[in-house]
């Protein structure tokens, strides 16, 4: 399919697209994930089936309203990110596995302990789920923010700031440890809390489908609901070569921790960065599993960098 350029295009169905496209797409999927949930469809082959309907409709947006034109086209990097996602794919599997048992009967204890419910069930769905999102956020967004600031933990969330552009499937862009430290602090409280298997979906479903917003190579625009979600045109900047620019927008799904604790970060004099990257390492290996690797061999990454 042959791109539009925005000469070739109208200018209102630019605007429409621009403006209209993550509202719709986003607010459809959610709408119908909370609606289905509600009716008593399975809330994971929900949340599942929704996620596959919006990486499609990605694939079409991307090709008929980039972002960056240069973007649609292949830096070598979709075998890496197409093993990333695959790999990580089953993180959620892992987690369940091993700590929602365990952690749902520590939940159940902690409740009967403490004569109470600790989850508010009885809400409506939607406000269970920002609930979640809430809480979930605070531990996601201060490992993210650790991982940036400290040396060691950087070695493990560079492989996602090693991306040469950003497109849909940087979504999945982590190295294993990276994603389950992520995954294990938004969850975990939700689970120990007591909030059940509908809102985890939910939760799931939200996280997916604006993460892969969060990357696509497709021109979105928030305005003011730039205060609520950390969208594309906050997290670009999150994805700059330059530290004092990518050391901000440390939220997955909401900004409102950035809010609180100072880090957001959308200057109005300027557009994102459209060469992204580690600026201080180059030379960062692009293969799969020189990404899994790369924590174990970081003086060699560095030294590497510095001999360029």
């Amino acid at each position: 399919m042959r791109s539009l350029t925005a000469t070739s295009r109208p200018k209102p169905i630019d605007a429409v697209l621009t403006y209209g496209t993550f509202p719709v797409v986003f607010g459809g999927a959610m709408g119908l994930g909370l609606y289905g949930v509600a009716q008593g469809w399975n809330p994971v082959f929900t949340a599942m089936g929704l996620t596959g309907a919006v990486v499609l409709l990605l694939l079409v947006l991307e090709r008929v309203h980039p972002y960056q034109e240069a973007w649609l086209h292949s830096h070598g990097d979709i075998r890496t990110d197409l093993i990333h996602n695959l790999v990580n794919f089953w993180i959620p599997e892992v987690y369940t596995i091993a700590f929602v048992g365990g952690l749902t009967v520590a939940g159940s204890w902690l409740s009967s302990a403490l004569g109470m419910e600790l989850w508010p069930s009885q809400w409506p769905l939607l406000a269970q789920l920002l609930l979640a999102l809430v809480i979930g956020e605070l531990g996601t967004y201060w490992i993210h923010r650790l991982m940036h600031e400290h040396a060691f933990l950087w070695r493990f969330h560079a492989a996602h700031h090693s991306a040469p552009r950003l497109y849909w499937l940087n979504a999945g862009r982590f190295h294993p440890i990276d994603l389950f430290a992520q995954q294990f602090l938004a969850l975990t409280p939700l689970v120990l809390l007591g909030a059940d298997t509908r809102i985890i979906a939910l939760h799931t479903l939200f996280t997916a489908v604006h993460g892969m917003f969060q990357h696509a190579n497709v021109d979105i625009r928030l305005g003011p609901l730039n205060w609520f979600f950390s969208m594309a045109e906050l997290h670009r900047w999150h994805h700059s070569k330059h530290l004092e620019e990518a050391n901000t927008n440390y939220g997955a799904n909401i900004i409102w921790w950035d809010i609180v604790f100072h880090s957001r970060f959308l200057p109005r004099d300027r557009e994102p960065p459209s060469e992204i990257g580690i600026g201080t390492l180059p030379n960062f290996p692009g293969g799969y599993w020189a990404h899994l690797l790369s924590p174990f061999r970081w003086k060699e990454i560095e030294q590497t960098s510095r001999a360029n």
